[in-house]
């Protein structure tokens, strides 16, 4: 899937087509130092424990969802972040520099 951008090119009236993809157009977000954060296959810490995210790993947001309220270094939150098939992570542990959703809610 592939994203088309129009750009002014600056000096003139003239436009140029920027292609990129959604893959680059993606954003990471960082997991709070020195945190090895658990990864749950639903939003809460009663579902099952897919793996556990390195220090220093860096996530990229698909949707987010409310689940089981937590507390981590980015406050207190119900927002759980969907990081893949069946992954979820606290938001609460995940630098969004957002107290609320950064992203669509996953349906």
């Amino acid at each position: 899937m592939s994203v088309e951008n129009i750009a002014e090119v600056e000096g003139g009236d003239e436009r140029e087509a920027v292609t990129s993809t959604a893959a680059a157009a993606a954003v990471s977000y960082p997991v709070a130092p020195g945190v090895r954060l658990n990864v749950r296959s639903g939003p809460g810490t009663g579902y099952a424990l897919v793996r556990v995210l390195p220090e220093g790993a860096r996530v990229t947001i698909h949707c987010q969802t409310p689940g089981t309220r937590v507390t981590g270094p980015y406050g207190t939150s119900n927002i759980w972040d969907n990081i893949g098939s069946g992954q979820y992570v606290a938001d609460a542990y995940v630098r969004t520099g957002s107290d609320g959703y950064v992203t669509h809610r996953c349906s």
